[in-house]
């Protein structure tokens, strides 16, 4: 072949293996839909933890050389803001450090990811975590080496017990260095799934990634399903009398429609943004207008007042999806609030 055309022939191939690495790691505008993006898609629920987020909002400064005790002192005070509620680690982030040399200290981000087939917890690393030092300790500590690099790491409850107080969603583990990126799950078969996806070969959430996009940078974020979201957020979770004051303030509020999806976010700086998406476009300002006054008022099933909690800071509708920006009183857990039911303004 002509050199001229070997050239041309390397060029196209760099361009086309670019491009996809570029969709793999840039299709979505933020680290939380990207993170999405790469989970399986019958996923249900996201928790989502920016750890390099928290540690900035706590001024904090542990890190890979920092102390299991430095790690739980740095998650207790971070805990103290609600910022870590999405989180599966706050547990085990003295011994993740002090064992494995992963944890809130050292994570770019934190994904839990589940669905009624399983969960899987995916963590993004940055560059002060070396994949092959974290391989070396999971071999001393008792995990089975796969044959593959992106191949499943064995454990198990016993090889758990070991090491010390982990989360059991860190029994079997999954090196992708390619993506800086560590998967774990309790079970091995729907991790080997989820390598699949997080590798491009398996379809990710891509619709709730879309949705997610609009909380922009949130520290904390949770990321439901609409059927998810309207059966752990419905008023049945309250009591019969809670449930007749509900029903009488919607129906004031002029009706809602169902949720096709639901996104919550606490945003840097302590606000905290709801995302609401209706199936049809020409819903969503009645919706928005709606669940606005729903959130301004009584809050059956919680107790008291939604005001009590935060101030609606705006209702906005664009497309599907319905915006409510809240600012939270001083002391109050807004985003635990918001993640499970009941919650009046997100019933379907």
């Amino acid at each position: 072949m002509p050199r001229r055309a070997v050239l041309a022939l390397v060029v196209a191939l760099v361009v086309v293996v670019g491009g996809l690495v570029a969709w793999r790691s840039g299709s979505s505008p933020t680290p939380l839909s990207r993170a999405l993006e790469l989970a399986p898609s019958s996923t249900s629920r996201f928790s989502w933890t920016d750890w390099e987020g928290v540690r900035r909002e706590v001024g904090a400064e542990v890190g890979a050389s920092s102390s299991g005790d430095e790690v739980d002192s740095f998650v207790s005070e971070a805990f103290g803001g609600d910022l870590t509620s999405m989180s599966a680690l706050g547990t085990s982030a003295g011994t993740m450090q002090d064992e494995l040399g992963l944890s809130p200290a050292t994570l770019s981000w934190e994904l839990l990811a589940q669905s009624g087939e399983g969960a899987v917890e995916m963590m993004g690393v940055g560059e002060d975590v070396d994949l092959d030092d974290l391989a070396g300790r999971l071999d001393e500590l008792g995990w089975t080496a796969p044959e593959d690099d992106d191949g499943v790491w064995v454990g198990g409850t016993d090889v758990l017990a070991s090491v010390g107080a982990l989360t059991p969603e860190l029994q079997h583990v999954a090196l992708l260095r390619d993506l800086d990126l560590v998967l774990a799950s309790d079970q091995v078969a729907y991790l080997e799934q989820a390598v699949q996806v997080a590798t491009g070969d398996a379809d990710g959430a891509d619709d709730l990634a879309d949705l997610a996009g609009g909380l922009e940078d949130p520290v904390a974020a949770a990321v439901y399903s609409g059927d998810y979201a309207c059966e752990e957020l419905a008023m049945a979770q309250a009591d019969d009398d809670a449930q007749a004051e509900a029903d009488q303030l919607v129906a004031a509020a002029g009706g809602v429609h169902p949720l096709t999806g639901f996104a919550t976010g606490l945003l840097p700086g302590g606000d905290v943004r709801a995302l609401l998406q209706v199936e049809d476009a020409d819903d969503a300002p009645d919706d928005a207008d709606a669940r606005a006054e729903l959130a301004s008022g009584p809050a059956p099933g919680q107790g008291g007042e939604f005001a009590d909690r935060f101030t609606l800071e705006g209702a906005s509708a664009e497309g599907r999806v319905v915006t409510l920006d809240l600012r939270p009183q001083e002391g109050e857990y807004v985003l635990s609030d918001l993640t499970s039911g009941p919650v009046l303004f997100a019933t379907c």
